[in-house]
């Protein structure tokens, strides 16, 4: 196909990608999201749309599936976020605020991980079926569920992974933000725990030395680049990184 071929192609999927995830806003969205959470969705919502409209790298494709550290919610270019980093022909399906359980968004349950991946693998699908069945699948996230029960974040992850079978899964697991430390241990833990239950790698964040936005929670662009290098490497190396 060539070079202008290629950009061409991916330019196209992206204008089709986020005309696709635009018209499920609605639906992301969800009855429960009124007032002022509606605006606040609607917010996260185009962000979400806006960086899955940006494909990056080239080569074996990859579908990451996150939370507002995936969507670059506080940096000044969403498209900077830390799956940039990462090898191979990346996409993006970050939602602010989502995790793996349910009731980890005040958006209402449809931005769900086990909601959002199939959706955004069919995307994939639509542009590149053969490329779609061999996408490598990251699930980064947990900072969102540490409010949640455990039998809650393990039922969703649980739906999540019987959506994914045949794909490589590799689940990418909460830094120690200030602003939620005490309560990452448990989610770590159990999402590990989940994860190693699955077959699936499991690449724990609590160790690294992040910089965070003065909310203490969101990552500054250097710790964007820091924590991408780290889940980078584990995807090279074909294991999780600690």
């Amino acid at each position: 196909m060539g070079i202008l071929g290629t950009r061409r192609r991916r330019l196209l999927a992206g204008v089709a990608g986020l005309g696709a995830v635009v018209a499920t806003l609605p639906l992301w969205l969800g009855a429960g999201a009124t007032g002022e959470g509606a605006s606040r969705c609607e917010t996260f919502a185009a962000q979400s749309a806006a960086r899955a409209a940006a494909v990056s790298g080239s080569g074996a494709p990859v579908l990451v599936v996150g939370d507002s550290y995936s969507a670059g919610l506080g940096l000044d270019d969403l498209t900077a976020s830390w799956p940039a980093r990462l090898p191979g022909e990346v996409h993006v399906a970050g939602f602010s605020g989502s995790g793996f359980s349910p009731g980890a968004s005040s958006c209402g349950a449809r931005v769900a991980y086990d909601r959002r991946a199939p959706e955004a693998l069919a995307r994939l699908a639509a542009d590149d079926p053969a490329g779609a069945d061999d996408a490598v699948v990251v699930l980064e996230g947990g900072l969102n569920d540490v409010d949640q029960p455990s039998g809650e974040i393990a039922a969703g992850f649980e739906r999540l992974l019987a959506g994914l079978e045949g794909h490589r899964v590799v689940v990418v697991g909460p830094p120690l933000a200030p602003e939620r430390a005490a309560a990452v241990p448990r989610v770590d833990a159990l999402l590990g725990e989940l994860a190693r239950a699955h077959g699936a790698a499991y690449v724990a964040t609590s160790g690294l030395d992040l910089t965070y936005l003065p909310d203490r929670l969101h990552l500054t662009p250097e710790g964007h680049r820091v924590f991408g290098d780290h889940v980078a490497a584990a995807l090279s190396a074909g294991q999780p990184a600690r």
